[in-house]
């Protein structure tokens, strides 16, 4: 397994590898669109194996990061519909799987 650079010299790395994008993500220019780069991911992931390289990483937004971790772990890929949470449920109060809590904390 790749070793990760910590400390001061891993938050100046990250810093300049965010930089070689102009803080933007490498995904979502690729598609057209300007998002701001939050992550900096490794191509081939630290604990598959990767390198802790330049070379071996890429800028992405969060998003993205989340779609392509899911993918290189084999995971089910980040529901990304409006009003559903991360764990898959629906966000509104009102929805039926959500009434007992709501009642719950009403009373």
């Amino acid at each position: 397994m790749g070793e990760r650079v910590r400390g001061r010299a891993g938050q100046k790395m990250r810093a300049r590898r965010l930089r070689r994008s102009n803080g933007l993500c490498e995904r979502c220019l690729e598609a057209g669109r300007t998002t701001l780069a939050t992550r900096v991911d490794h191509i081939q992931p630290l604990a598959l194996g990767g390198e802790d390289v330049d070379e071996n990483t890429r800028n992405l937004c969060e998003p993205c990061h989340d779609i392509v971790t899911a993918e290189q772990f084999g995971h089910a890929a980040p529901i990304e519909a409006r009003g559903i949470g991360r764990d898959g449920r629906p966000t509104d109060i009102d929805h039926p799987w959500n009434r007992a809590r709501r009642d719950r904390q009403a009373g």
